[in-house]
């Protein structure tokens, strides 16, 4: 069966040499029976056959080249044996059929126009008058049938191959987009597990040095200090938890299992640094926190001022100032902090690190402006613009009443304060750090 195939396959030489036997094989019997009953020499008509037959055995290599030689075998046989019906343009015909499916259609149409008209005209002169004209005429038709299949084939192959294209395109396409969003995704993730680690931990190096240096001196504070690094390291465990969870849930449309921060918490923020020993003045909060925001603007602006604020604590000091300063318009949330650059080195450009990308990415997809670099009179400053109306689609910013629920909540964030490295301390909260991450690494296993 698979040797058939392979004789059979459209397109090789052994098709072509296939279609010439069956050609000779069904037609041999019936045009030497038509040639004894019409007093025809049979061997005449059998020659002239196989010789017609012969270019056919070309037509896939050379398809114009076997309506050429067939055509002219045709014409030869007309002027020999006077009448077409001694030898129909059966071999002309398929080679037009062969011709018509592997060129376009105005160069088909060409062709054939040509083989009829010279067909006809030799049958016309060979016999004229109006008994034989229906005859003669139907060789237009021979030539007519055999352009339309032809042509209908290669229509019907090439729609075919257009689909099948299309289909493979869709398919690439789709898979692009998956491989988009699943990058995008990522880079979401990444950008939370930043904000959360830089922020958390740079609270509890700066606590955990405060606690090493009162130890001796002043041991309660230095154990406020502690419990601020317990605090600290809870709620870094808890934003990883739900930032982890977010792969694991199977359903995108499912709630997260703690709200995401806003501007209604940015006053806890600034108290967890001011405990870790940054001096942070901030205006506008208060009157910002009172406004209902879209959530997505409402967390971009808490993570702005808050790996802003972790930026001046790692680069400026514990005795540098920072301003943050927050105004709600109508159709914008502007956002600028400030710093007096303390006793750190001199920070120049926009900076290139993970934290200044994210704060750009985040901006960016709400739509948004950033800017970031040195102040004039030193210190660093971070201004964002986070459009309310024209571009994220959200409703006119209202009024919301806060209850003891979210003093409850930004106290609860308040207590997540800050620390630097020391002995017995930095022990005592990398030993509750690990504690915490071997309890969500176990939960992950579960």
């Amino acid at each position: 069966m698979d040797r058939l195939r392979q004789w059979t396959c459209p397109g090789t030489a052994s098709r072509d040499v296939v279609t010439t036997t069956a050609y000779l094989v069904m037609l041999s019997p019936v045009l030497c029976v038509g040639a004894l009953h019409r007093q025809v020499s049979a061997p005449m008509v059998a020659g002239l056959l196989i010789v017609g037959a012969l270019p056919l055995l070309v037509r896939h290599r050379s398809p114009i080249g076997a309506v050429v030689g067939t055509g002219a075998v045709t014409v030869f046989a007309m002027a020999l044996l006077g009448m077409p019906d001694n030898l129909p343009p059966t071999a002309c015909a398929i080679a037009l059929f062969s011709f018509a499916k592997r060129s376009d259609r105005r160069t088909t149409v060409r062709v054939g126009i040509a083989v009829a008209v010279t067909l006809t005209t030799l049958a016309l002169i060979l016999r004229p008058g109006m008994d034989a004209l229906a005859e003669n005429l139907g060789l237009v038709a021979w030539t007519g049938l055999a352009v339309a299949i032809g042509d209908a084939t290669r229509s019907r192959r090439e729609l075919i191959d257009s689909a099948i294209e299309r289909a493979e395109r869709a398919e690439h396409t789709k898979e692009d987009e998956a491989r988009r969003r699943v990058t995008e995704e990522r880079m979401r993730i990444a950008r939370e597990l930043h904000d959360v680690v830089a922020h958390h931990i740079t609270l509890v190096n700066a606590q955990a040095g405060v606690a090493h240096h009162l130890m001796k001196t002043d041991p309660s504070h230095a154990y406020e200090a502690l419990e601020r690094i317990r605090d600290t390291s809870r709620s870094a465990l808890d934003e990883l938890r739900a930032t982890v969870g977010l792969l694991r849930a199977g359903d995108e449309t499912s709630t997260p299992r703690e709200p995401a921060p806003g501007l209604g918490d940015l006053a806890a923020l600034v108290e967890a640094f001011e405990h870790a020993g940054l001096n942070v003045e901030m205006t506008g909060a208060g009157t910002a926190a009172e406004l209902s925001l879209p959530a997505l603007t409402g967390l971009t602006a808490y993570r702005i001022v808050q790996e802003a604020l972790t930026n001046t604590h790692k680069h400026a000091g514990q005795l540098a100032v920072a301003r943050v300063s927050v105004a709600v318009a109508v159709d914008a949330v502007r956002i600028r902090v400030d710093d007096d650059g303390g006793r750190g080195p001199a920070r120049s450009g926009m900076g290139t690190g993970h934290g200044m990308i994210g704060m750009q990415e985040r901006v960016k997809a709400v739509g948004g402006t950033f800017a970031a670099g040195p102040r004039a009179g030193g210190g660093f400053r971070v201004e964002a613009e986070l459009p309310l109306l024209a571009r994220t689609g959200a409703g006119p910013v209202r009024r919301v009443e806060r209850g003891a629920g979210a003093g409850a909540s930004g106290a609860g964030t308040g207590a997540s304060a800050a620390g630097a490295s020391g002995a017995g301390a930095a022990a005592a909260g990398a030993a509750g750090a690990a504690a915490g991450a071997a309890g969500l690494a176990a939960e992950a296993i579960a």
